[in-house]
């Protein structure tokens, strides 16, 4: 487990509210998965490094900032508005996806304007 990707306090906030809301091994503090007769805590609530596959593999993916935080996949890929790290199976991406409908909306009216201004002369 030397080579777990590690997280800080802040990133173990945002994956606890994961865990709380999209696994399905979670159970009032208690992991499911691991439980044989007794109860077991969550060890990836407790632990400040990935331990547990299917966090990792099934509940991590919901939240791409997170992912690509954590994960460190792409370092240099940042979101050329606000600067947040952005996840990516491409090498196209550019924004996050919050900013990505707001420059995308731009640049339809943009190309619109443009459009309108040409059909016009």
């Amino acid at each position: 487990m030397a080579d777990a990707p590690r997280m800080d306090h802040k990133q173990l906030r945002r994956a606890k509210k994961l865990i709380r809301k999209l696994c399905c091994n979670y159970d009032h503090g208690n992991c499911l998965a691991l439980d044989d007769g007794e109860p077991c805590v969550c060890v990836q609530g407790i632990s400040y490094s990935l331990l547990c596959n299917w966090f990792r593999n099934a509940v991590l993916p919901a939240d791409h900032e997170l992912l690509a935080d954590v994960m460190r996949e792409r370092p240099g890929k940042r979101c050329a508005v606000c600067g947040k790290p952005v996840y990516s199976s491409s090498n196209r991406t550019k924004y996050c996806p919050a900013c990505a409908k707001q420059e995308r909306r731009k640049q339809d009216a943009k190309r619109k304007r443009k459009q309108y201004w040409n059909l016009r002369k």
